[in-house]
């Protein structure tokens, strides 16, 4: 019986770990994106004419 609940409690940990892998990664090459799609536009501000 024990042995069960750990296994499942332990499973769980790791999935739990894996998303917040998987999240972390995510939010920083968004990030990065967002940081180089700016930088473009600062860049090319001065050839924009409103």
């Amino acid at each position: 019986m024990n042995e069960k609940v750990f296994k499942t409690i332990s499973s769980s940990g790791v999935a739990n770990i894996v998303i917040g892998i998987i999240t972390i990664v995510t939010g920083v090459s968004a990030g990065v994106l967002l940081l180089v799609s700016g930088a473009r536009l600062i860049k090319s501000k001065d050839d924009l004419m409103i």
